[in-house]
């Protein structure tokens, strides 16, 4: 690799690693706010939040990376047309097919990080959230466990506070209230745990050692009930759902069943890194601008581009799910008719085209 390649290799490998950086930080801290909720509402265990963030990374990535380096090349090659420095490579004989070279093994590299973590690893991280969402399910009945705190047990007419808990959910000093219609009933019990029934799917909160006290508020004829045990039932235990969600399907289940879902699912994974190829192969041309028209001159338009392109390829996935489009044909047309813009963008600034005239000749095109 030259000088100059090797030049242009490092500015667009740094600019693209601050683009993706600065995207995920935008899109975690959105996400951050929303798993917190989640743990305090007990829709996730709250020593699994940064294991969900985490997880949430992985599939974010083949989602960022494509757009970042788009940007990352245009905004890195942009600064140099702004700085005169491209101007002066060109001189030197330095032209499109040089910046291809300086920008094709950074496209390679992260072409085949982004097509493990679309076929494999983004894949396994929705299994492992789902994993952790069936357990929130299972557990969600009595809903995290802590020590003086109040937590609704099964419905939202029924409350439990208890004053220890202790490591394998035995409760003591509990206090319950229900409201069944107009009758209240509160009861206070030495211990209680909830016992799982033979089948695994029903369940039961039993309390031990305790009193019952049942009425209507505001009258006399408040009921007393000493028990030894007493069960209150509890909403069963969801199953497991047979088939995951797609796009948690591992790569092998959806080559063994190709409905046209699994099919959409999976020219959308292959499509990831093809993308990043197409958006490298776009951004070169988009990034040229004169010295004087910014480093930002055309970010919009390779961002309306990228739109375009991305709504496309979830509308022709909708299409390949429905049958509307042949299998063979997929998503390579979207991909096919976005790599031909980048054709006709790349020929137009060579000046092969009309409408633009043709760069500055180099040093060794000058007349004597």
């Amino acid at each position: 690799m030259t000088i100059l390649r090797r030049y242009i290799f490092r500015e667009t490998l740094l600019v693209w690693l601050v683009v993706t950086v600065v995207l995920l930080a935008i899109l975690l801290s959105n996400q951050f706010a929303r798993v917190l909720g989640d743990a305090a509402s007990n829709r996730v265990p709250r020593d699994a939040v940064l294991e969900v963030m985490g997880l949430t990374t992985l599939n974010y990535l083949t989602i960022l990376v494509p757009v970042a380096f788009l940007l990352g090349v245009m905004l890195a090659l942009g600064r140099l047309y702004r700085d005169s420095e491209m101007a002066a490579m060109m001189a030197c004989g330095v032209g499109y097919g040089t910046l291809y070279r300086a920008v094709m093994p950074l496209v390679v590299a992260v072409g085949v990080l982004l097509a493990w973590l679309a076929l494999e690893a983004a894949p396994w991280a929705m299994r492992q959230i789902e994993d952790i969402q069936y357990e929130v399910q299972r557990t969600a009945t009595l809903g995290v466990l802590e020590a003086g705190r109040f937590i609704s047990l099964g419905d939202p007419d029924t409350v439990l506070y208890a004053e220890q808990v202790s490591d394998d959910g035995v409760l003591g000093n509990l206090f319950i209230q229900r409201l069944r219609g107009e009758r209240l009933e509160v009861m206070l019990a030495a211990r209680g745990e909830r016992v799982l029934a033979a089948d695994g799917v029903s369940q039961s909160f039993v309390l031990r050692d305790g009193r019952r006290y049942e009425g209507v508020p505001g009258r006399r004829d408040f009921r007393l009930i000493e028990f030894e045990e007493h069960g209150i039932p509890l909403p069963p235990i969801p199953e497991r759902p047979e088939e995951r969600r797609v796009e948690a399907r591992a790569l092998a289940d959806l080559l063994a069943d190709p409905t046209g879902e699994n099919l959409a699912e999976i020219h959308w994974r292959m499509g990831v890194p093809i993308t990043l190829l197409v958006v490298a192969l776009l951004a070169v041309p988009l990034s040229r601008s004169p010295p004087r028209a910014g480093r930002f001159g055309k970010v919009g338009i390779g961002i309306l581009i990228y739109l375009v392109y991305t709504n496309l390829l979830t509308a022709g996935r909708l299409w390949l799910e429905r049958g509307e489009v042949p299998p063979w044909l997929g998503l390579w047309w979207v991909h096919a008719l976005v790599l031909a813009v980048a054709v006709v963008l790349l020929l137009r600034e060579q000046g092969l085209l009309a409408g633009r005239v043709a760069p500055p000749r180099t040093a060794t095109e000058q007349p004597a």
